[in-house]
């Protein structure tokens, strides 16, 4: 299931969820595809800053994670 799939049903299930409520089982789905959107999320802004460099004002460009060049 890509991400975009797990976004539309993780809506799906809080449209329902607002509408006519969900069953034990549609509870348990939206947390585990909640906790897949948010594993994403992590995982994209770790890259991120892990690919991340500052240039100082003296014109050394240093990364934003220690130890990692």
């Amino acid at each position: 299931m890509t991400i975009e799939e797990t976004i539309k049903r993780i809506n799906e299930l809080a449209h329902k969820a607002k509408t006519e409520g969900l069953t034990p089982g549609e509870v348990e789905e939206r947390e585990k595809l909640r906790n897949i959107y948010r594993q994403s999320v992590i995982g994209n802004l770790r890259a991120q800053l892990d690919n991340t460099s500052v240039r100082e004002a003296d014109g050394t460009v240093r990364r934003l994670r220690p130890g990692r060049s």
